[in-house]
């Protein structure tokens, strides 16, 4: 049996005078043109290293988008032997970096649509690339991401003697945080929202402080501050909703399901995905997160115009 390679990439977008471009590079190995793309490391999540990889080979700072279309082909792997390389891709938005090429590429090369479709090598790449345009066409490209987070694994309660509200993280827990923190990256997160208890802000902050951004803690989104009202926490999604900024919420299991019921409600049915995106988030509601995991949600527009366009659970 074959053994599975898995890698990650992405599809960089912008629009100059009203088109849409893409960016493509050059491999001079290959002589080919593809996607930004490389493997995964050990442990890592395929968005991470999206982002990770498309970083290295092209200088560019990305926040990734929505998922596309993955690519599988075969390929040898190190002993030579058959095997299959399994690509996961999201669309991405640049927001920083020099450009500076990693010596796998070189030339990046920004172009219309129709001139990738051209000039791409392999037909397997034009898969993202036809998804990447039939979401700019339904007006679902240009999203900003709330990523949900349930707390990371803490001390069980039975051997917490304190305020419950004070528990700590667990060594799993505090690298679950590590994790989070690489996701959240992935996806440019920059307004970071968390309960006071500690279990959330350990969770979190490890990510707040390597970007420099400010934590805000409420306590509304306290599992003991729902069980009185959920008015608050619901109160918190909304104001979310209302910034449009690219986002991460860290709270509890009992608290999740009716932030994600609240979610749910601003899926438009009426998208061609819109009843795949609102069963994702009803089996989320339904199950929960465990913990340290993350549940990004992909917004189009804000405030009462905010609709939920995909989602992706990732796992911890």
């Amino acid at each position: 049996m074959a053994s599975v390679i898995p890698a990650a990439g992405t599809l960089p977008w912008r629009r100059r005078d009203g088109q849409l471009q893409v960016a493509i590079v050059h491999r001079p190995k290959y002589d080919d043109w593809s996607w930004a793309k490389g493997k995964l490391d050990p442990g890592e999540h395929p968005s991470v290293a999206a982002a990770r990889e498309t970083l290295e080979e092209t200088g560019l700072v990305v926040r990734l988008g929505l998922p596309l279309p993955s690519a599988e082909y075969p390929v040898l792997d190190a002993t030579g032997g058959p095997a299959t390389k399994q690509v996961h891709y999201w669309a991405a938005k640049v927001v920083g970096g020099d450009g500076v090429l990693e010596h796998e590429i070189d030339e990046v090369a920004w172009v219309d649509v129709r001139t990738a479709h051209d000039r791409l090598d392999y037909a397997r790449d034009r898969e993202q690339l036809l998804a990447l345009v039939r979401a700019d066409r339904a007006d679902e490209l240009r999203t900003w991401p709330i990523a949900l987070v349930r707390h990371a694994k803490a001390r069980p309660r039975g051997k917490w003697d304190g305020d419950d509200r004070r528990r700590p993280l667990d060594a799993v827990g505090h690298e679950q945080a590590r994790t989070v923190a690489a996701v959240l990256g992935a996806y440019g997160v920059t307004r970071v929202v968390s309960s006071s208890s500690e279990r959330c802000v350990s969770t979190v902050e490890p990510y707040a402080v390597g970007r420099g951004l400010r934590l805000r803690t409420r306590d509304a989104l306290s599992e003991e501050h729902f069980a009185e009202s959920p008015v608050g926490a619901l109160a918190q999604v909304a104001r979310l909703l209302e910034k449009g900024d690219p986002s991460a919420l860290c709270t509890h299991g009992p608290v999740l399901p009716s932030i994600i019921e609240k979610l749910q409600a601003r899926v438009a049915h009426s998208l061609e995905r819109g009843p795949v995106v609102a069963e994702q988030l009803r089996a989320a509601a339904d199950d929960s997160l465990h913990k340290g995991e993350v549940l990004v949600c992909h917004v189009v527009g804000k405030g009462e115009d905010a609709r939920v366009v995909d989602v992706e659970h990732i796992h911890t």
